[in-house]
C-alpha cells in the first residue's frame, strides 16, 4: 500500500513537486543530469523519471521521503510551511559505525562536488585551525590524527598508545593530501582571530603533560610543523590565493580572502556556495558537524557572515602591517612553547 502525496498547494508560481525538482537540479554538479539522479535514487527508468520531473506523474510519499532525505530537504521547506524548523543532517565520527577514514572520504567527495560547479566559494568562520590546514605537513597531521583517535574518538587501539611518527595508516595520508589539494582549488574566505591557534597548542601541551610523548624532540618537531603551517598561511594571505607548500607562487590557484576578526570568537561555521545554492555546516565536538541546505537558514547564515566580515579587517593582499601583527601573535605563541622545551 503506497500513499500518494498531492502537490496541488501553490508555492508562488510553481507546485511543490516543481519546486522539489528545481532545488534538486540546482544542487547537482554540472556533470550529473537530474534524470540520471532521480532514476538512480528512486530505482526507476529514465522515462519514469522524466514523467515525474515534467509533472505528468505525481510522486508518492515514499519517493518524496527518499529525495528529501538524500538532499537534506525538510517537508516544511518543500510545502512552504513556516514553522521555524530546520532539517539538518548529522555527520558524527565514531570508532565503530563511521570511521575517520570514511569521514575524510566524505569531505573529499564534498570538495569534489563543489569543484565541479562553475562558481563556488567557501566561507569559514573559525575558532580553531580549519581542518584542511592540518594536512600541509605530515608531522602535524600525524599528531592531530593521534589526538583525535585517542581523546576524541577514544579508539581502543589508542588507549595505552604513545605518540609515534610514521604511524599513520596507509590510507589516511593520501586522503588528507587529496583533501587539501582540492581545497586549494576552491575560492574561499577565512575569518580568524588570534585565539585560533590556542586549541592546537593546548592539545600538544595536554599530551605532553599526560606523558604521551616519548621524546621532547617529537614535541618540538610538531611545533615546528605548526609554525610552518602558520607561515604558509601568511604567505597565501600575502598573495591572496591558495597553493600547496613547495608549489611555485606563480601557479595561481583559487582566490583566498583572509580576515582578522577582533570582534567575536568564531564558532566553526562553514558556508559553501555553488552556483547560487548554499549549504551550511556547523561543527561541534571537534570533528562532527551538521549540515543543511535550508534556503532561509543558509541565506541568513550568509548575511551573518557578511556582517562579521564588515566588522573584520581584510589582511590578504592588503593591510601588510595588520597582517604581520596578526601572524606575529600566532607565531609568538608557538615560539614561546618551543623555548620552554629548549
Amino acid at each position: 500500500f503506497r500513499y500518494w502525496i498531492s502537490f496541488n498547494q501553490p508555492m508562488t508560481t510553481t507546485t511543490a513537486q516543481d519546486f522539489l525538482f528545481q532545488r534538486i537540479k540546482a544542487l547537482l554538479p554540472p556533470n550529473q543530469t537530474i534524470v540520471d539522479a532521480i532514476s538512480e535514487l528512486l530505482n526507476i527508468s529514465s522515462d519514469s523519471a522524466y514523467r515525474r520531473i515534467r509533472g505528468e506523474t505525481q510522486l508518492v510519499l515514499d519517493e518524496v521521503s527518499i529525495l528529501c532525505n538524500h538532499f537534506s530537504f525538510s517537508m516544511d521547506q518543500l510545502l512552504n510551511l513556516k514553522t521555524n524548523s530546520v532539517l539538518f543532517q548529522n555527520i558524527r565520527v565514531d570508532a565503530n559505525n563511521y570511521s575517520y577514514e570514511q569521514y575524510l572520504q566524505e569531505l573529499v567527495q564534498l570538495m569534489q562536488q563543489a569543484e565541479n560547479f562553475s562558481t563556488k566559494e567557501i566561507i569559514y568562520l573559525t575558532k580553531d585551525i580549519p581542518i584542511f590546514h592540518n594536512f600541509y605537513f605530515t608531522s602535524l597531521a600525524e599528531f592531530r590524527y593521534y589526538f583525535w583517535m585517542k581523546y576524541i574518538l577514544r579508539h581502543p587501539d589508542f588507549s595505552d598508545k604513545h605518540f609515534q611518527f610514521d604511524s599513520l595508516p596507509p590510507t589516511i595520508e593520501p586522503l588528507s593530501k587529496k583533501l587539501i589539494k582540492l581545497y586549494t582549488k576552491i575560492p574561499s574566505v577565512e575569518i580568524w582571530n588570534t585565539e585560533c591557534v590556542n586549541s592546537t597548542i593546548s592539545q600538544i601541551e595536554f599530551c605532553k603533560d599526560s606523558g604521551n610523548f616519548l621524546r621532547a624532540s617529537d614535541i618540538k618537531k610538531i611545533y615546528e610543523a605548526l609554525e610552518m603551517t602558520i607561515l604558509h598561511l601568511q604567505s597565501q594571505a600575502e598573495n591572496g590565493y591558495k597553493y600547496l607548500p613547495g608549489e611555485e607562487e606563480q601557479t595561481k590557484k583559487a582566490e583566498f580572502n583572509f580576515f582578522y576578526n577582533r570582534v567575536i570568537l568564531g564558532d566553526n561555521t562553514i558556508l559553501v556556495s555553488a552556483d547560487q545554492n548554499k549549504t551550511a555546516y556547523l561543527n561541534y565536538d571537534v570533528l562532527n558537524y551538521i549540515r543543511t541546505t535550508d534556503v532561509d537558514f543558509c541565506n541568513q547564515c550568509y548575511e551573518d557572515l557578511k556582517n562579521i566580515m564588515r566588522k573584520s579587517t581584510l589582511i590578504s593582499k592588503t593591510s601588510e602591517k595588520q597582517r604581520n601583527i596578526f601572524f606575529g601573535v600566532l607565531l609568538a605563541k608557538i615560539e614561546d612553547r618551543k623555548n620552554i622545551l629548549s
